[in-house]
């Protein structure tokens, strides 16, 4: 593990920051990979990395619980604890990709986005959140998709289109085919992503999210079907997400391993 200061803490909302901090493992992490980030006194937790760039790092974090909320208490000069970066990463070989993410879900995407966008590709991009207020990078996302599509939807209509984010991905499947489908998201979003990504036959590459302690796939708290989500993934494709179709969306380990519902 390595301690390090945090250079810059940025609030997106009332219950969301993206915390900066320079590492030069992190620096070289790809679209897809996350860190054990540990808040000294409280607990280690993984987190998807944001951005990465000039040897600074971020994370986005919501604060959800106990660690979270202390995450978020933190000052600027403050020392964290870093391990990763850990994990596979999304592919970026497909010309027309189409990305959709549900709240701070966004975060592997965001990152994606800004390493394929410059590569003639043609993409567009889902963002959906509850409220306005919860749709995260908005402003740099239009910037970076001058020359893009930008669906955003909310499920008290807000902004942009009113229900949820899988109305607008089926909508516009009707319209446009696409190479494949990047998602990262609430697990029950994510699952009815996966089946329509079948129903259209488009391959999908899914971040999944688990409860994990070690990242290096020794403790088994991340375990899902036959995969290790901390060494397996945390990018799924669709032939892998076929072979857990009975467990994804529906189940997860607890604090004790006990199987739980999502």
């Amino acid at each position: 593990m390595r301690t390090i200061p945090i250079l810059n803490i940025k609030t997106e909302n009332q219950t969301t920051k993206t915390i900066t901090f320079n590492d030069k493992l992190c620096s070289r992490a790809k679209p897809g990979q996350f860190i054990m980030l540990w808040i000294p006194r409280v607990d280690e937790i993984p987190l998807s990395i944001m951005n990465s760039q000039k040897g600074e790092v971020s994370v986005t974090v919501k604060a959800v619980g106990s660690a979270t909320n202390s995450l978020n208490s933190m000052k600027k000069g403050q020392n964290i604890g870093v391990r990763g970066p850990f994990g596979n990463w999304f592919s970026t070989r497909s010309n027309k990709c189409l990305l959709i993410g549900g709240g701070v879900g966004i975060v592997p995407l965001y990152f994606l986005l800004k390493k394929i966008v410059g590569d003639d590709k043609q993409i567009t991009f889902i963002n959906g959140a509850k409220t306005e207020n919860e749709l995260l990078f908005m402003s740099s996302i239009k910037i970076l998709c001058k020359n893009q599509t930008i669906l955003s939807t909310t499920e008290d209509g807000s902004y942009g289109y009113k229900g949820i984010i899988t109305e607008s991905l089926t909508k516009i499947l009707r319209q446009e085919k696409f190479d494949i489908i990047y998602a990262c998201g609430p697990e029950s979003m994510m699952r009815n992503v996966f089946d329509i990504a079948e129903l259209y036959k488009i391959p999908l590459e899914a971040s999944l999210e688990r409860l994990m302690r070690c990242g290096i796939g020794l403790c088994g708290s991340c375990v899902i079907g036959q995969y290790r989500v901390c060494r397996d993934g945390p990018i799924f494709n669709s032939k892998q997400l076929r072979k857990i179709q009975d467990e994804f969306g529906f189940s997860r380990l607890d604090f004790n391993g006990k199987k739980i519902p999502i």
